[in-house]
């Protein structure tokens, strides 16, 4: 799948979808906490707008995420998630227990943050998988 997919009317139509896919899955992640959504559900949405990118333009459309990227993104998300658990640990609190945060913030804001920080990680995560999945099987041909 090195070949573009696209025609005129799928590139322009790609072109208008992907910046409102990349910022639906920004709102996603961001108001996954108060509602339905998070870090998958936006880490799947913003995998689905790399992917709908190499499908019409091809490899080598510029802002694709080869998968030596998509690895360390995989891996940074993992570090976050992890990252905020041990925190809390080193703290005094329980693994992911978002109030022994080291922030002198309210408790429910604490929360808060510990929440978002997660579900970012969560975003990358899923993001860097599902794309390096396509990758793999895209350039096995």
């Amino acid at each position: 799948m090195k070949d573009r997919f696209g025609s005129n009317v799928l590139e322009a139509a790609s072109r208008i979808l992907v910046p409102f896919m990349l910022l639906f899955a920004v709102y996603v992640v961001i108001h996954g906490h108060d509602s339905p959504g998070g870090g998958f559900q936006g880490g799947v949405i913003c995998a689905a707008a790399f992917i709908l990118v190499r499908l019409v333009r091809g490899r080598g459309a510029g802002w694709e995420l080869s998968c030596s990227s998509a690895v360390v993104l995989s891996c940074t998300g993992v570090g976050i998630f992890a990252g905020i658990g041990l925190l809390s640990l080193v703290f005094g609190g329980n693994y992911l227990d978002y109030g022994a945060l080291p922030f002198s913030l309210e408790p429910a804001v604490k929360r808060a943050m510990g929440t978002l920080g997660i579900e970012i990680g969560i975003a990358l995560g899923v993001t860097g998988v599902l794309t390096l999945i396509f990758n793999l099987l895209a350039d096995s041909d």
